[in-house]
């Protein structure tokens, strides 16, 4: 999967936020992205040999100027047995990211989950590819 697929963006906090003393270096907000990118990939579906971010389960990442992060996710399907711990798995593993202030983890079935959303990485791992 593409950075293209998962959103990532950086928003305005507060009004004092808006001048570009306040705005996260370009240097440091790659270094973020790179990071929580990485921290998602090492939680897995456990019905899916893949990690949640190869199998495009992640829809946005916000990083915020004030270093918190909000990312809005799905699940394969919204009876999953894992739906009620996915969302606390996502919380811990982004929040060990060096520099991150807060993470609000957002469950969304829309638009639902299909597989045409999986990279070629999880298609090879599952054997659809």
């Amino acid at each position: 999967m593409s950075m293209d697929d998962a959103t990532v963006t950086t928003e305005q906090t507060s009004p004092a936020a808006a001048t570009p003393a306040a705005a996260i270096p370009a240097e440091e907000l790659a270094r973020l992205t790179d990071d929580i990118v990485s921290a998602l990939k090492t939680v897995y579906d456990p019905e899916i040999p893949a990690d949640i971010y190869e199998l495009g389960l992640v829809y946005k990442i916000d990083i915020e100027d004030d270093r918190s992060v909000k990312i809005d996710m799905t699940l394969t399907a919204p009876g999953c047995p894992v739906a009620g711990e996915m969302p606390g798995w996502v919380q811990n593993a982004v929040s060990a990211v060096e520099g991150v202030s807060d993470v609000e983890v957002n469950m969304t079935f829309d638009p639902p989950w299909t597989p045409d959303r999986m990279s070629e990485e999880a298609q090879v791992a599952v054997g659809w590819y």
